[in-house]
């Protein structure tokens, strides 16, 4: 039987980030990701600027500067005529006053080779967990099958749930989420950059006629979220996909040869938004963080942050006790404490935004009555920072702890 000090189950920015700093405390770490590489679209491809400092901090910074990647620094929403910036991270404090976009598959591919530096560390991949091991109340381990179908076990001090919503590994432990509320799903489409875009450095969000997208400009293409009501991706597939083109194209100001970069609705991914928190995030031996202990919304691209500073935040309360071998359930619940306030902080900022998106979708939003927030940003320009600093850095973001920064 296989053994390891911390079994980490997903191999996302949570699990990578977890595994790197445990590795570089000298515990044993196994990362089981069930996918044979890390080449996903349309997933978390923010890396905000607590994020670049961490690298810095990591001793990774330089590494990461060699990947190319637009910079955004600016959230910028247009009802109807009107225009109002949500968010300004060009005055924040720092080396890195922006967001940078880079495909997760080149952050994780980062993340993994720093990893596999310590000997401590190792990365399975077509590693699927397909169950929990459990010995009076408490999880030892994993049930797990590799590329090949064969099924095994891997014991383990702590095992994480980093295996994102709807995750897996929670649900075997009894742990579900309290869902809340929401009133869209999401088409994600990529279109050819337009030729006079002037857009670089923004996010951009369009509301108008009952439609609402948001669009990022990623240099040579611009990624695309068109959101829908909840539940109605089936019934408006039944349209021919010119139907979408023109309600983008009108939207955006975006002409036929920029839009017919969508070629059928098999170039429309469906995002299915789910929005909630577990309650508890462990029971004795076992963790969850990130989106397998509470989904986000995609609206402001907090979730990937979010689950990193998770990590972070364990990799410092756990190290220890995984050292001496004296890990508690009390340890566990330090962590979820620890984050607890960003999470709710986060997800407040996130509700709030969806009572916009329900008035844009229904068709009461308009300029004439625009929402109390967006006028105050509007009078204050300054206030753009501080909402620019909360999407962008959150509150109490996390350092990397002593034992794993280098230079």
């Amino acid at each position: 039987m296989a053994r390891t000090t911390c079994c980490i189950a997903g191999g996302g920015p949570a699990g990578m980030m977890l595994g790197l700093l445990l590795a570089r405390a000298g515990l044993k770490v196994t990362v089981l990701e069930k996918h044979p590489d890390f080449l996903r679209d349309f997933r978390g491809d923010t890396v905000h600027p607590s994020t670049l400092r961490l690298l810095d901090e990591l001793g990774l910074g330089a590494e990461f500067a060699k990947i190319p990647f637009p910079r955004l620094e600016e959230m910028r929403v247009r009802i109807d005529d009107t225009s109002v910036v949500m968010a300004d991270m060009r005055r924040l404090p720092g080396r890195h006053p922006y967001i940078a976009m880079v495909p997760q598959w080149d952050f994780l591919d980062l993340l993994a080779r720093a990893a596999a530096a310590e000997p401590s560390f190792e990365l399975r991949m077509c590693t699927e967990v397909t169950g929990l091991l459990t010995e009076g109340g408490r999880v030892t381990g994993v049930r797990l099958r590799d590329a090949d179908g064969r099924d095994g076990t891997l014991t383990a001090d702590l095992t994480v749930a980093c295996d994102g919503r709807g995750s897996a590994v929670a649900a075997a432990a009894g742990l579900r989420q309290e869902l809340f509320d929401v009133p869209m799903d999401v088409w994600q489409v990529r279109v050819d950059a337009p030729a006079d875009a002037v857009t670089s450095g923004r996010v951009v969000a369009r509301f108008g006629g009952g439609q609402a997208a948001v669009t990022m400009d990623r240099g040579d293409y611009f990624q695309t979220s068109y959101l829908i009501g909840k539940g109605r991706d089936a019934e408006l597939r039944r349209h021919d996909v010119q139907w979408l083109r023109d309600r983008l194209g009108a939207l955006f100001g975006w002409d036929a040869r920029v839009t017919g970069t969508i070629g059928s609705w098999d170039d429309v991914k469906l995002l299915e938004v789910t929005f909630g928190r577990l309650r508890r995030w462990y029971r004795p031996g076992l963790l969850c963080i990130g989106d397998a202990a509470h989904t986000m919304s995609p609206v402001g691209g907090v979730g990937v942050n979010l689950a990193l500073q998770d990590a972070v935040a364990a990799a410092r309360i756990l190290a220890g006790p995984l050292r001496a071998g004296t890990l508690s359930v009390r340890d566990l619940a330090r962590v979820q404490r620890r984050r607890r306030l960003p999470l709710t902080v986060a997800q407040k900022a996130q509700h709030t935004e969806h009572g916009l998106i329900t008035a844009a979708l229904d068709g009461t939003l308009d300029a004439h009555r625009l929402p109390p927030m967006l006028r105050l940003l509007r009078r204050v320009p300054p206030l753009r920072t501080v909402t620019g600093y909360l999407g962008a850095i959150g509150i109490r973001p996390e350092h990397a702890p002593p034992f794993a920064r280098r230079g």
